[in-house]
């Protein structure tokens, strides 16, 4: 009996399904090797998963597509990854779209919507299901890069010196936010300070601010925002759902064969899903260890958050900066959540 190798059955799944040809044995010149540098530092919970990524990668091409892994900063400061990658430096970056909103604006709803999709899988159906993928494909194109696939996993909670019950109870404060999220928020009344991440702890502890965006729940478990704001508020509506995203250089991507292809693509989906649920573990643990440090957990209303949801339209539109592709991807989106009920 003919042995089917995982390369012959990516091929045939790569262009759409077409009868599997007799597998080929591996040639020297399959073999293909790239550089990727990860958005996060070594040593972390999403680090550890792009490992991952990369091992399934070489698993699902029999060892012959190597990928070497670097961490954030390691080839070039995370605020140069795009143009490097961009100019072929190195091949692959995990990045967080948002970063370049200013000058490609559509990457503003490819990362996070502030008020948007509640449920991480809505935000990854509105990708691989509504058209999303093709659009965030698009955006990149500009720029001469390849948008493989998102990572797609929950919210980033905001951290209090104050007891927050409402969104309401929120303007007139001050709240670290960035992004879109600063925008938006600022339109609910916050005074925004848009300090970097290494600065929130001392932010909260000398009560420059009074509440703050900054990471996940573990990450800032971690930094030990626990020990300077007693009250975490959930959820975390100024990013819901958050999009991280595989970018190739265009050139490099192009010319991988067809099967390198859809291993890239397939074990990006099966990383976005598996981290999502480790994440989901993890939060319940460490809101335990949250606990035992004396922080209080509050939970906005969800019609509260419905009512504001809609009041965020406005602020998502001025954010398209009347942009043909912006615009395009918010009226996707726009129109899933009022198709799910959530509009």
């Amino acid at each position: 009996m003919t042995k089917v190798s995982r390369r012959s059955l990516l091929a045939g799944a790569a262009v759409g399904g077409t009868a599997l040809a007799a597998p080929i044995a591996a040639k020297a010149q399959d073999a293909v090797e790239w550089r990727m540098q990860a958005l996060w530092d070594a040593g972390t919970t999403p680090f550890e998963f792009e490992k991952k990524f990369v091992e399934r990668v070489s698993e699902l091409t029999d060892g012959n597509f190597k990928i070497t892994l670097f961490s954030a900063g390691q080839l070039v400061p995370a605020n140069q990854a795009f143009d490097a990658v961009r100019a072929g430096a190195f091949q692959l970056m995990k990045t967080f779209d948002g970063y370049e909103a200013g000058k490609i604006p559509a990457f503003a709803f490819t990362s996070t919507i502030p008020f948007g999709f509640p449920e991480s899988d809505q935000y990854e159906a509105w990708f691989y299901e509504k058209g999303g993928l093709d659009l965030a494909r698009e955006a990149y194109a500009k720029a001469g890069l390849f948008y493989i696939a998102p990572t797609v996993y929950g919210e980033e909670p905001i951290h209090s010196t104050v007891k927050i019950e409402t969104i309401a109870d929120m303007a007139g404060k001050k709240g670290r936010f960035v992004g879109l999220a600063s925008a938006v928020m600022a339109d609910q009344g916050v005074s925004v300070t848009p300090l970097p991440t290494a600065e929130v702890y001392t932010a909260l502890e000398k009560g420059l601010i009074d509440f703050a965006d900054r990471g996940d729940l573990t990450a800032n478990y971690e930094a030990g925002l626990g020990e300077v704001a007693k009250f975490i508020i959930l959820p975390g509506v100024h990013q819901p759902t958050t999009a991280t995203s595989y970018v190739a250089n265009q050139g490099a991507y192009d010319a991988l064969p067809d099967d390198y292809k859809a291993a890239l693509a397939v074990a990006a989906r099966e990383i976005s899903g598996s981290l999502r649920q480790h994440i989901m573990v993890q939060n319940v643990d460490v809101l335990k260890k949250y606990g035992e440090q004396g922080v209080e957990i509050t939970q906005l209303d969800p019609a509260d958050v419905a009512a504001n949801r809609s009041k965020a339209v406005e602020s998502w539109k001025k954010a398209t900066k009347e942009d043909d592709l912006a615009n395009r991807v918010l009226a996707s989106q726009i129109e899933f959540m009022t198709a799910l009920g959530l509009i």
